[in-house]
């Protein structure tokens, strides 16, 4: 057999076994892996639209961009805020599954940080009206901020130009991008995700 052949083969047999463990196990380990989220990110992007022209976008090890965006009052939430205090940024939607499913989760991290620890934000890429009902039954600690999904919304700018939900990013308390994840966090996979 050629080595071209042989190649082929074990790439064929790899294959067969990525999709054996998902029809097995599920897509679970793929997704709580870095190495599979950074697959599924890649296919992602691949798969999305080019940001608008000029769009300032960010990556892992990146300053994020200044971000401006109004909370449920209406008042405008400068993020990073400039309290040098990392920061967990989620994006959801009221009409979103997983999103629903990890707010739990997110509540529960972000009651355990104080004042000091990792800061918690929520950006809905929902109806503000939407938004605001689905809150009154579902109420959560954290500060939620308010987008439009679109082309040039926050998350493509933090690195999600496919616009996936949930959709997570951890920024250090200098600003800069650490980690990503595409979708819901698992009951007290935050703890060790968020590892600073």
């Amino acid at each position: 057999m050629s080595n071209r052949g042989i190649l082929v083969a074990a790439l064929l047999a790899g294959l067969a076994g990525v999709v054996a463990g998902l029809v097995i196990n599920g897509p679970g380990p793929l997704l709580g892996s870095e190495p599979g989220q950074r697959a599924i990110q890649t296919l992602a992007a691949a798969g999305a639209p080019a940001p608008p022209e000029g769009l300032e976008v960010a990556g892992r090890g990146d300053a994020i961009p200044r971000l401006e965006l109004p909370g449920l009052d209406g008042d405008a939430v400068a993020l990073p805020d400039g309290s040098g205090r990392p920061l967990l940024i989620n994006y959801w939607a009221s009409w979103c599954a997983p999103c629903i499913e990890e707010m739990p989760e997110l509540d529960r991290y972000a009651d355990t940080q104080g004042e000091d620890g990792v800061q918690v934000v929520g950006i809905a890429l929902d109806d503000p009206d939407a938004v605001r009902r689905f809150l009154e039954q579902v109420p959560v600690g954290y500060r939620i901020l308010l987008d439009q999904p679109g082309p040039a919304d926050t998350s493509v700018q933090l690195g999600n130009p496919a616009g996936v939900l949930p959709y997570t990013v951890l920024v250090d308390a200098a600003g800069v991008m650490r980690r990503q994840k595409i979708g819901p966090f698992k009951h007290g996979e935050i703890d060790s995700w968020v590892d600073l």
